[in-house]
This record gives structure tokens, sequence and C-alpha cells, in this order.
């Protein structure tokens, strides 16, 4: 039970700063503070009777509840003066502490917002370190940030294992479960880890967050994982306030939700009271530990003082409610527990009080003064590093040749001595060199293993490579994207696949907002790479409609840092698999390799039985230059003709026609990257060439031609007869109505006869 204030402050109108009165709360409950203490324990003793908490133990978690409490109120004050940035506060959640205390610093954590006091007690973990030095330097956004830079407030520290969060509301546990998942998958195939063997992952998060369907995703994939007796060492950690800003989550809803859920194995702690707490805490981390399952701590906090300094909570909550939260405050219980039990007088808690808010305050001073980001080329550092001279050097190396010949079955069936091959067998074979080439790599998405895919692009990897490193996912795209974070965390290789363009963007937070801001949100410290492989695009002859026929790049190009290649041809698609395995290697990068399903078993160019969009397989020693293009009759000067994906084949047999109808030499150039594009390259040919047509498979709205558009007119080629072929702004439909949407070659053709009026 919580000792109630013995006299609370009267100011409880209207307009009074909450922080302000849960700061003279404490001061004043600890003042009036008259019971009789017990005999003062020995540091190894138990703090309180009955409790799993020794007197040491209590006074360290008490020190950073003490410590996460005054960043919270700092913040609150110095906002104001603009020397902080952030005021989302940890109040009423200190009772992370515990679990940070009775975790590891190399087990990964990835944390809810309000967890001042689990880094406060973390930093415990490793000599040397200052968690409120380290905080005010967040919060004051200075590029001396150990965590993010300058870039963000997120808690996160890589000797501590902390990775950095941004806001998302529950992205997080996906990524949590996959990193778990790996370290057990890590240690199967005999991967070095960068943690112990028996790590377990933590992941902390608000009772509201869990009703996302990013947080639903999460935990019926532990489940799933652990029905089929795989090990998911994940520690959810749900930190109940019952309130999610200004919504409040019904009684009992996470326990009733959460208690009988299979294969989520569930613990409950009060997180208000540290002796209570405590041994609770301790039964689910060793729980999750030993049994590697996935478990759910279900944590009893509160929320004071408003969901950030802007919420004014007044406003909308009654002031009987706000007194009796207020009440309940947990360094209420905890300074209770320090006088109750003889380990501390009154005198004492007040002055370590009070030296933790000068310390806080002196921090913040400090920090304000320390330098911040002031220029774009700062911000972006992290963003997207590319080193070319090594991402080359690292595509053109080849796999152990005997690596190859085990792979491919034999000397004699290497694909390079083969007959020239259509996209879809080329990407196959791309695929078994680069997973002879890196151990660490794992292939996985819906139906990849034993099938071989909806296409067969990846048939034989399963039996050549075995169920540990190719393997099939439940139907769910935001995990497979999770599980590839977690592997990249743990040092492996991910190239996963999403089935279908369309089926990415129910998912596709996982890249936006996860993946590819990492790098930047802890300044380089940390990276996801990977190489996500999507099938899509049209041109299926109305196969399926919408969802096979979806062409809406745009949701990928807005993605800061996201690397995006779009081959068109086999022996393309082999050399740009390199490079993208090669940039997650070296630079850590995230890139999406979108294959068009419609050029999978394409052969002929021109006419039935040509052959000519067969390509033979180029040696493992030659890799494509990140934006580097593909020209087609680089000589020509009268047009240029700007495509990708399925725009080449049709654009080059619209070439054929123009020349005949017009005379004209016409110039094709397949840009292959479409994410960044290259506008140097496309400034250039627009440059030497008389007229221009952009071809765009995808949308009117917003679709890559408007990116190529963009290139050539701030290059000064605007005033350059031009015209734009493209899809019209609808969603595809079934059979032949498909083509009266997407772009065709008498399209082209229609075009380039506009341009010569």
């Amino acid at each position: 039970m919580f000792a109630t204030v013995p006299n609370p402050i009267p100011a409880r109108m209207k307009g009074v700063n909450r922080a302000e009165i849960c700061d003279v709360n404490f001061q004043e409950f600890v003042r009036q503070w008259r019971g009789q203490p017990l005999p003062t324990p020995a540091p190894d003793e138990p703090i309180l009777d009955g409790s799993a908490l020794d007197a040491r133990g209590f006074y360290e978690l008490f020190e950073s509840q003490l410590i996460s409490r005054h960043l919270d109120l700092m913040a609150r004050v110095l906002r104001v003066q603009n020397k902080v940035f952030y005021t989302i506060g940890s109040s009423g959640h200190e009772g992370n502490a515990m679990v940070a205390r009775l975790t590891r610093h190399t087990d990964p954590a990835f944390l809810h917002y309000r967890s001042g006091a689990f880094m406060a007690e973390r930093f415990r973990k490793l000599p040397g370190m200052d968690p409120i030095m380290d905080s005010a330097l967040s919060f004051a956004a200075s590029a001396e940030d150990p965590a993010s830079g300058g870039r963000h407030k997120v808690w996160g520290s890589k000797p501590l294992w902390v990775l950095p969060q941004t806001s998302t509301i529950a992205s997080h546990l996906p990524k949590a479960l996959g990193t778990a998942i790996a370290i057990e998958t890590a240690r199967r195939l005999g991967q070095p880890l960068p943690v112990p063997d028996d790590s377990i992952v933590i992941c902390s998060f608000g009772d509201a967050s869990a009703n996302h369907a990013t947080a639903q995703t999460a935990f019926n994939a532990a489940s799933w994982t652990a029905y089929q007796k795989l090990p998911a060492p994940v520690l959810f950690v749900c930190e109940d306030n019952g309130i999610g800003i200004s919504v409040k989550t019904p009684v009992g809803w996470i326990a009733e939700s959460f208690r009988n859920r299979p294969d989520l194995d569930y613990f409950f702690a009060d997180g208000l009271d540290l002796a209570a707490g405590y041994g609770d805490v301790q039964r689910a981390v060793e729980h999750c530990r030993r049994t590697r399952r996935p478990t759910f701590l279900h944590l009893r906090t509160n929320r004071i003082m408003g969901h950030a300094g802007t919420d004014f909570e007044i406003e909308w909550r009654s002031i009987e409610e706000l007194c009796a939260v207020e009440a309940a405050d947990p360094l209420l219980r905890s300074a209770a527990i320090a006088l109750e039990s003889g380990l501390m007088t009154a005198e004492q808690i007040l002055a370590l009080y009070e030296d933790i808010r000068a310390r806080c305050f002196a921090a913040a001073e400090a920090a304000d003064k320390r330098p911040r980001i002031e220029t774009l080329e700062q911000v972006m550092a992290p963003l997207a590093p590319y080193t070319p001279d090594k991402v080359q050097a690292e595509a053109t190396r080849a796999p152990a040749p005997e690596a190859r010949i085990r792979a491919f079955g034999g000397e004699d069936r290497l694909p390079e001595k083969q007959a020239p091959r259509h996209l879809a067998i080329q990407i196959n074979n791309a695929l078994h060199d680069l997973m002879a080439k890196y151990p660490e790599t794992l292939l996985f998405g819906e139906d990849v293993a034993q099938k071989g895919g909806v296409y067969t692009v990846t048939k034989g990897l399963y039996k050549a490579f075995g169920s540990r490193r190719v393997f099939n996912t439940l139907l769910d795209e935001t995990m497979i994207l999770g599980l590839a974070q977690g592997f990249a965390n743990m040092g492996l290789l991910p190239i996963p696949e999403i089935q279908y363009l369309a089926y990415l963007h129910n998912a596709i937070d996982q890249i936006r907002g996860e993946a590819c801001s990492l790098q930047f949100f802890s300044n380089g410290q940390y990276a996801n790479p990977m190489v996500v492989r999507i099938a899509g695009l049209g041109y299926q002859r109305g196969f399926g409609g919408h969802f096979h026929n979806d062409n809406s790049v745009t949701a990928l190009r807005d993605i800061p840092g996201l690397v995006v290649g779009c081959p068109s041809r086999g022996d393309d698609a082999a050399m740009m698999l390199r490079t993208l395995a090669a940039l997650a290697k070296v630079d850590g990068r995230v890139s999406v390799f979108l294959e068009p399903i419609a050029l999978y078993m394409t052969k002929d160019l021109y006419a039935p039985g040509d052959g000519q969009w067969l390509t033979t397989y180029p040696t493992p020693d030659q890799a494509l230059v990140l934006g580097e293009e593909r020209v087609y009759h680089a000589d020509a000067r009268d047009l240029v003709i700007f495509t990708f994906g399925n725009g080449v084949p049709m654009s080059l047999r619209a070439a054929r026609q123009i020349e005949a109808t017009h005379g004209w030499k016409v110039r094709v150039v397949d840009l292959r990257w479409l994410v960044p594009l290259n506008h140097a390259a496309i400034a250039k040919h627009a440059g030497e060439c008389d007229r221009i047509l952009v071809v765009d498979e995808g949308r009117f709205s917003a679709g890559i031609g408007e990116g190529v558009i963009t290139a050539i007119t701030e290059a000064g080629f605007g005033g350059k007869p031009l015209r734009r072929v493209v899809g019209a702004d609808t969603y595809t439909p079934l059979a032949g109505a498909a083509f009266l949407v997407i772009p065709k070659d008498e399209d082209i053709i229609a075009a380039a006869d506009a341009l010569a009026q």
C-alpha cells in the first residue's frame, strides 16, 4: 500500500504546474514522515522482510529513479528557455530500473520512451559512464550526444546495447523479436555473435501501444515461433500506466488480453514498489533466459506530469484524479521504503535528492554550451554512407571456387558455362552465388523454401543451403522485415522476400521508420544491412489485377537512405545483386531489389523466337557501380528515351519503329537505379540529344518519371522538346483491361510522333 502525502499542498487549481507539485510533494512527504525505522539492514540483506531486493540494490535503484525524475524536472524548466528540446518524461515509470538491474548490458534493449530510470540503472553496468551528462547532451540536441549525435532525443547507447528508437508507436517490437530469434539462429549456424549466446532481448512499450497492429504482429509471431518449439528469448515489458496520451486503457485489459495468450508466458510485477516488485521481475527475466521462450512482463506503472510538457492534463482530467495519480508516485513509495527500513534518514534522502537535482541542472547547462549540428552535411553524415572503392572491391570479390561448385552441384554446372538464360534463372544463380560467398546470408519469406517461390526464383536454394539458411516465414510482411532487422543486428546478412510489391505497403514503416532510420538516429553506430527482394511492377498479361501488378514505386522513393535497384535483364540482375550485398556488408545499407515479374521468363525482344532478351551469366568478379546506367545506341543523338524495368524492352522495340518512321537515331537509357536517381547521368544524356522521352510504367502522379524530368530541368535542358509516357492514376484491373492503364509500345511511338510536330 502507498503512504499518502500527509499534507497535500493546497495549490490544486487550474494553471498550477503539475511538475512543481510532484517535486514539492516528494520533499514534503519525506520531511513529514513520522514512522519508526527498522534496524539498518546490511548491504546484502533484504531491504524489507520478504523482499528479494537487498539493501545495496535498493539504494542504487532508488538513486536511478531520482536521476530519471530530475532529468524530467530539468527538462520542464529548461524547455521554456530553449535549452532542452524534449519533454516526454519517465515520471511514474521509474520501476523499469528493476528490469535494467536484473538484465545484462549485453542484452539488446529496444526501449519505450519512458525509460529514463532503466537507462540510469544500466549505466552502472560499465565503469566510467555518466547517465546524467549523456542524457543531458541528448536533451540539448548536442552534436556530442553519444546516442544520436544531436539528431533526436533517444534512449540509446552502443556500449550498453541499447539500440536507439524513434517514436513510431510499437514499430520496434517486430525487430526486437527478430533480434531474439537471430541470437538463436546465429548460434545454430555457428556464426559469431556480437553478444553472449545466452543473451535475451528486452523490448518495452506502453499499454496503449500493445493494441497497435504492429505490436500484435510481434506477439503473434512470438507465439507462432514458440508453438513450434523454436527459441525466441524476448522479454516484452508492457509498462502499464492505464492511459495513452488522453485515452484510458480499460481496467484489467492488459492482464485479460495477455495472461492466457498461448505460448507467450505472462508475469506480473508491481513497478510502483521496488521491494514488492523486484522478485517478480527477477522471475520473469530468469524464466526468459532459461527457457528461451517469449515472455510478457506486465509491469504496473503510473504516469505523472502528463504525456509531455505540452500536455496540460488539468484541462481534461479532474483535480481529484490528478491528486490520486500524484499520491501514487513510485518515488514516494521508494522514499518510504528507505525510511521504514532504516537505510536512510529524511535528511539523507533530501540531500541525495538535491544533489542529483544540482547535477542534472549543471549537466544541462553544460550541454547547452556544447556544439550543435550546424550544417546539412552534419545532419546527413550517417544517413547513407557510401565508400565506392570498398563496395566495388567487395562486390567483385568472387566466392571460393569450392563453395561455388558445391552450391551449383558441380563445376560443369557453373552458370557462366551455361547458355544464355532469362531473368528469373539469372537471379536464382546470383542468389546461389551470394549464399556461397557469405555463409551468414539468410534467405526467407513466404513460399521461398521447398516451393522455390511462386515464380521459382528461389528454386534449389533450400536444397543447396538447408533449412537453417533458407526458410519460410509466417504470412506477415511486417514480421518478415522485423526478422530481417533482427538478423542484421546480430551480424547476419538477411535477404528477405516480399512476395509482391502490393504486399509491402502495410509493412513499409519497418523500412521507412525503422531499418533506414537506424544509422541516422544512432549517428552511424548501428545499422540494419539487408537486401529486400520484392517482385512487382505490371504487364503480367492482366493476371491478378492490382495486387499482382503494383507499380507504386513512389512508396519507396522518399525513404531517406534507401537504395532501390530495378534490373530489366538477367546479367544486370546478377551484377546488381552483388553490388547491393556489398553495400550491405561494407556500408550497412538497406536496399530494395525490385524484380519485374513480367520479365522473369521473357526470352524474346523483337520477334517470337529471337532470344534477344536472354543473357549470359556474368562471372562472379563483375558487378555494377551504384547509379550506373545501361545505354543502348550511345552514339544516337536525335532522341533519348529514359526508362526502367518493363519500359526497357518496350522502348527498344519502339525505337526501331521511330527510326523507321522519322529517320531518327534513338538512344535508350535503362536507369537501373531508381533510388537515388543518377542526376548527373540523366543530365549528360539529355544534354547530348535533341529530344527527350521519359517512359515510366508507374502512375501519372508521383512516379519515377517526375524525378527524371526534375533532373533534366534542373540541369538546364527543360527547354528541349520533351514528353512523358506514363500510366494512369488508377489501380490495375484484370485481364486485357490492364493494358488500358499502363503504357504500351504504341504510346511511346505516339509520343515520338508528337515530338516530331
